[in-house]
This record gives C-alpha cells, sequence and structure tokens, in this order.
C-alpha cells in the first residue's frame, strides 16, 4: 500500500467513526431527550429495573402507547440472576398495568431471584402492577403515588357460559393468592379493596393512595429513592453476611 492510500484509508476511518459518533448521538436524542445519559458505574453493585406504561403481553400494542415488554424484561432478570457483579435489584414502578399473565410471570421472576429485590411504586402502580410491586424482599411507595385494586378483566370476544366466569374466578384467585403471600395484606381486606362499590367511577375497586397501602399492609414504608436504595444496601450486607458466614 503507497503513502497516499494509506492516508486516504485513515481518513476515510476517521470520517466513518465520525459518522457512527454523530448516529450514536442523534439515536440518544430520539430515544431519550439528551446527549448523554449516565453510566453505570463499574463500581455499582445495584442494577436498576423499570416497570413504566403498561405491561405488554402476548398481543402487541399501538405503537403509541408506551409500553413494557415482558420480552424484554424476563431475559434481564435472568441476566440479573446470573451475573455476580450484580448484588441486588431496583425495580420502579409507574405502570397502569396490562396483560395479567404477563405480569403474573415478572412478578414471579422477581420473587425467585435469590438476589435481594426493592421495589420503589412512583405515580402510579396499579392493576397487575400490584403484584409486580410486592413481589420483591421490601417495598417502598411515594407518598403521592397510588395503586388500583380491581378484578380481573377480559377484553375481545368473550363467550357467555359458565366456564369464562370459572376461568375469570381462577385467574382472580391466582393474583390474590399471589399479592397475600408476598405482602401483609390478608385476602379479605384485599377482596374487600377489589370488590369495593363507589370508590371508582366507572369500575368496581379502590384507588390507594402512599400511605393506605401502607396502612393495609400491601406496601411495607412510604418512601422515595434514597430509602430505597438505602433499604437496597442493608439487604445486600445482610446477604453477603450470611454467604460469608456458609462459607466459613
Amino acid at each position: 500500500m503507497d503513502k497516499e492510500t494509506k492516508q486516504s484509508s485513515e481518513y476515510y476511518g476517521e470520517d466513518q467513526q465520525n459518522e457512527e459518533k454523530q448516529l450514536g448521538i442523534i439515536e440518544k436524542i430520539q430515544q431519550l431527550g439528551q446527549t448523554n445519559v449516565p453510566q453505570l458505574s463499574q463500581d455499582s453493585k445495584i442494577h436498576c429495573l423499570t416497570i413504566v406504561g403498561q405491561i405488554e403481553g402476548h398481543i402487541q400494542l399501538p405503537p403509541q402507547n408506551k409500553t413494557t415488554k415482558y420480552e424484554h424484561i424476563i431475559p434481564q432478570i435472568v441476566a440479573i440472576e446470573q451475573n455476580p457483579n450484580i448484588e441486588g435489584l431496583l425495580v420502579i414502578l409507574n405502570t397502569v398495568g396490562g396483560d395479567v399473565e404477563a405480569g403474573l410471570a415478572i412478578s414471579e421472576m422477581l420473587a425467585s431471584l435469590s438476589k435481594p429485590t426493592v421495589s420503589l411504586v412512583l405515580g402510579g402502580g396499579h392493576s397487575i402492577g400490584v403484584p409486580i410491586a410486592v413481589s420483591g424482599s421490601y417495598s417502598f411507595i411515594a407518598e403521592t403515588a397510588t395503586m388500583t385494586i380491581h378484578p380481573i378483566r377480559l377484553t375481545g370476544l368473550v363467550i357467555g357460559v359458565p366456564q369464562t366466569f370459572e376461568y375469570l374466578d381462577k385467574m382472580q384467585e391466582r393474583v390474590i393468592n399471589f399479592v397475600t403471600k408476598h405482602s401483609n395484606i390478608s385476602a379479605e381486606t384485599f377482596k374487600d379493596l377489589m370488590f369495593a362499590k363507589g370508590n371508582l367511577t366507572r369500575d368496581i375497586g379502590t384507588n390507594v393512595v402512599g400511605t393506605d397501602a401502607v396502612k393495609y399492609g400491601l406496601i411495607d414504608e412510604v418512601g422515595g429513592i434514597g430509602q430505597a436504595l438505602k433499604k437496597l444496601n442493608e439487604l445486600i450486607d445482610l446477604n453477603n453476611g450470611g454467604k460469608e458466614a456458609v462459607v466459613q
């Protein structure tokens, strides 16, 4: 390769790198509205998982809907369990709910993690977001955040036969059993909130605000990001202490 060809290839390489850099910045602007995003420190032992918008299940939602896709979340949880550098998980929720089976799948995955998990409800943790919120080791809710508890609903074609009601009833029991198992609320109280009349304008159920969620035993504590991270670090230290004791 002669000198001129070498210089032109170097210039071409620089141009390609600059172009890729510009495309990367444009992509960040389109996705996040900013050019720089916070980088995860190599020393960080906590992973943050966000559950936002509507939880998308087996049916793809319209593109204008902000969604959390279960096929994206489940592999992340598997990776978190396998990664030795991640010692704790922080789950941030601001969701309206969505697909029941997808929500329960995410909840079961989080509940079965061997690593400490702290959830924080910001804005709202409605419908099937409730099981996800209580699936961790400890749960927080912002003072102004709300959680809507209501019966299971079906969308689309519904066949008016007794089996349809039985199917709904069994699915509802799955949600109730999971929530009562992973929180301090009793099944009776949870059902009373679920079937309450007069609280929601177009439905039966209850809209529970932050302090009330703690009072009912649904959520462990009212707090924000600072308290959630502090608690998670405490749980990580306890978990590591237990492991060291076993090794010794």
